[in-house]
């Protein structure tokens, strides 16, 4: 085989020279693009924000990306499915070897494509059943309080209020919102929201219906209404709802979720609240057709009562029948009561011939006579009653008094020899007790010479000393000392502090500078320590 290779003054590119210069020149070439295709592959955001999917046609497909940023400011949302015009600029991604748009802003190809997605939202919702009639809530007749959606500058809210005020003036609460632009679906949402969020007796009021309020526009402009948060918020809402968005040929997704839908926002207040002339002249006219009801009522119950006073007999007719009845009656009852008196003086002389023979002062003599008799025989019985008794206390006080002697002798036959062996443990226990204390006493003796000969005070009081560090901790070598280094010194009578001048190499020696009062008292101590040979610790 040849080794020679081809000549060629092509110069040598990296991977990554090839991709970053193809990078630049897709984007120097294709600063701008408007592209129109279908969204394939759309999940929604990742979990980064950025949106990732593709844009396609009968016969090309190309990767599309749009950052968090610019999807927070987008208008209009990409759904599946859905043809679209995305605006932005290419580039490739080197990792990939693959192109790419970077949306910068997006819109739907036309208002079929609106149509076709506000379709599918429909079918979608209406599925879950947020546009079921058994939702919808009855209109309060004569609501007290109105609150209203709109925005607080355009003709709509003041239609409104000249309407209500022409018609019933009462309390409106105006919460203001965008009605069209990015941000409208989001703000009328919270506004429904709000105002069922406001407590029952709170100080702001709570409405007893709301009205949800924009004037016409295109399809764009209403888009907002069509928002799906917007659509939920005016099905969940506790407080009937009433949609006058746009024209009365105009719809939108909130006019299938509302209680009611009024074609304009004019005939919205004129739905809410009824007319008070009308309702004024409906009152007076029904207090008067009360009043002759009433006026016809009564002459009719007079003329009844005229026609029944007639009819009834006289009170003497009336009262004829029972007089006499009431006369006889008092003839009986005379002679009942005579007979009665009667029987009841006979029972009475019955009972006081009765009582007579039980009087307490009869029956008192019995007892006495009674209680005689009794006391004569126990006085007869006493002495034969009492006699063996007596005899049988006596014996058993003789056999008690014998049983007692007997046990005392018993018992003083058992203590003696008790007594005896008594005094022979106490004399051991003196003995074992005076024995163990001498032993012990050695034992103590022994440790109190073994501490001595190992405490450390003695040897401080030999003359020598304890050198510590400033956490408190024996330094036992030279070399533990550095220079500066805070030092405490302990002798027999005490401690001193001071520092260290010197270093604490091997071979060398460190020069402590006593820090009390009494420092060169204590070297020369420490000189004169040398000098008779007893040698230094530090």
């Amino acid at each position: 085989m040849s080794d020679s290779t081809p000549a060629t003054n092509a110069p040598e590119l990296s991977v990554s020279e090839l991709s970053q210069s193809l990078k630049r020149t897709i984007e120097d070439r294709f600063g701008l693009v408007r592209v129109r295709g279908e969204v394939s592959g759309w999940r929604g955001p990742h979990s980064s924000g950025h949106c990732y999917f593709a844009l396609k046609d009968e016969g090309a497909r190309i990767d599309a990306i749009i950052w968090k940023g610019v999807y927070g400011r987008l208008r209009f949302k990409p759904e599946e499915g859905l043809e679209v015009i995305a605006t932005g600029k290419l580039t490739t991604y080197p990792g990939k070897s693959s192109y790419q748009i970077v949306i910068d802003s997006i819109e739907p190809a036309g208002v079929g494509a609106l149509l076709a997605q506000l379709e599918e939202r429909r079918r979608k919702l209406a599925a879950e059943g947020l546009f079921d009639d058994a939702r919808k809530q009855l209109l309060p007749y004569m609501p007290r309080t109105i609150g209203v959606v709109t925005s607080p500058t355009g003709a709509v809210i003041r239609d409104i209020l000249h309407r209500i005020h022409d018609r019933f003036p009462m309390h409106v609460i105006v919460w203001p919102v965008r009605v069209q632009g990015e941000t409208s679906g989001q703000e009328v949402s919270r506004a429904i929201e709000g105002f069922n969020a406001l407590p029952e007796k709170g100080p702001i009021a709570r409405p007893d219906v709301i009205i949800v309020a924009r004037g016409g526009g295109s399809l764009e402009d209403l888009w907002g209404f069509n928002d799906e948060i917007v659509v939920r918020a005016a099905a969940a809402s506790m407080i009937p709802l009433i949609s006058a968005v746009g024209h009365e040929t105009d719809w939108t997704l909130i006019d299938h979720a509302a209680d009611v839908r009024a074609p304009t926002p004019t005939a919205a207040a004129e739905i809410a609240v009824p007319v008070r002339a009308d309702l004024l002249a409906k009152i007076a006219a029904l207090s008067a057709r009360l009043e002759g009801t009433r006026s016809r009522l009564l002459e009719r119950r007079r003329s009844d009562l005229r026609a029944l006073a007639r009819a009834l007999p006289s009170g003497e007719d009336i009262l004829a029948t029972p007089r006499q009845q009431t006369d006889r009656a008092g003839e009986r009852l005379r002679t009942r009561i005579a007979a009665i008196l009667g029987e009841r003086q006979l029972q009475i002389s019955r009972a006081g011939s009765l009582l007579a023979r039980h009087s307490p002062q009869a029956e008192f003599a019995r007892r006495k006579e009674r209680l005689a008799a009794l006391s004569g025989r126990l006085m007869r019985l006493a002495p034969i009653l009492t006699k063996a008794p007596r005899e049988a206390l006596k014996n058993t006080d003789m056999r008690l008094r014998t049983a007692m002697a007997n046990r005392a002798a018993f018992a003083q036959q058992r203590i003696g020899p008790q007594r005896e062996r008594l005094q022979d443990f106490q004399n051991r226990l003196r003995h074992a007790v005076a024995s163990l204390c001498e032993r012990r006493m050695t034992q103590f003796r022994a440790l109190e010479q073994l501490y001595k000969s190992l405490n450390y005070q003695s040897v401080l009081a030999r003359g020598f000393a304890i050198v510590r560090d400033g956490g408190d901790r024996p330094v036992a070598n030279a070399s533990g000392v550095s220079a500066g280094m805070s030092l405490s010194i302990q002798f027999s009578d005490g401690r001193v502090a001071a520092h260290a001048d010197g270093g604490g190499a091997h071979g060398g020696s460190s020069d402590i500078q006593s820090a009390a009062p009494g420092a060169r008292q204590e070297k020369a101590r420490v000189a004169k320590a040398r000098a008779q040979g007893q040698g230094s610790l530090f």
